[in-house]
């Protein structure tokens, strides 16, 4: 059996067989999640994987089903860190995958500095607006704007836990990439892989997929376009197969 609180549901992660803990008034995981959990580079057998701003752990779960390494979360909002603990008892993946609730800038500190394989992150998209725009809902704010942790504090936290040689994903929006390549070039995580995802053809880019390699040589590939819906605004088959699994 597994406790839910309030409006919270148990969701199944579609093409994996998991299940997720999730609230509408507090956080449920999008799209980009989805997307950064394929596009990120795993190791099968072994190896210590930290998920930054993990809010309700579902990269991390998503993760669990493509490795057999180490899987550290970490989520400064309790409740979302309360989410995650028991979505993750649910699924029985407790020798595997474990949460931290704190501040992702003081892992380096407390973990280790160049300890992780691969570090991921779905941070908060948007620069801190004015109190009067900024979402009433605390939770969303949070996850949503550069309140906690900038879009910097990532990129160094991300390069301080990973070891030489190690590699850092992330997902955002294409109006910040200049911001993200600089920064990840400042804190020596050399990009080495762009993704654009596009809502359909026609349309401009809605969302970024960037990883880096750190210390590593500069050799950027771009690679091929994602478009999430086809002409008759149907998923594409590409999307499908990431979100359903292989149907056939």
């Amino acid at each position: 059996m597994i406790e839910l609180n309030n409006d919270e549901r148990l969701d199944y992660l579609l093409a994996e067989d998991l299940r997720i803990i999730q609230s509408p008034s507090v956080f449920a995981f999008s799209l980009d999640a989805v997307l950064l959990a394929r596009f990120t580079y795993l190791p099968i057998q072994k190896g210590n994987i930290i998920d930054l701003c993990s809010g309700n752990a579902v990269i991390p779960l998503l993760l669990s089903n493509k490795t057999k390494a180490n899987i550290t979360g970490v989520e400064i909002q309790k409740r979302l860190y309360d989410m995650a603990k028991r979505s993750i008892s649910y699924n029985g993946l407790e020798e595997r995958l474990k949460m931290i609730h704190g501040d992702l800038k003081d892992m380096p500190g407390e973990l280790g500095y160049n300890k992780f394989d691969v570090v991921t992150c779905n941070p908060p998209y948007f620069l801190s607006p004015s109190p009067d725009v900024i979402n009433d809902n605390e939770h969303l704010a949070i996850a949503r704007h550069e309140i906690l942790c900038t879009l910097e504090d990532v990129i160094r936290t991300s390069s301080q836990l990973l070891r030489q040689g190690g590699k850092a994903a992330f997902v955002h929006r294409p109006e910040r990439l200049m911001d993200i390549l600089t920064l990840m070039r400042e804190y020596r995580l050399e990009p080495k892989r762009l993704r654009f995802v596009y809502p359909k053809v026609g349309k401009e880019a809605n969302t970024i997929l960037v990883e880096g390699i750190k210390n590593g040589n500069a050799s950027l590939k771009v690679l091929p376009p994602l478009f999430v819906y086809n002409e008759k605004n149907e998923y594409t088959s590409e999307v499908r197969e990431i979100l359903y699994g292989n149907e056939e």
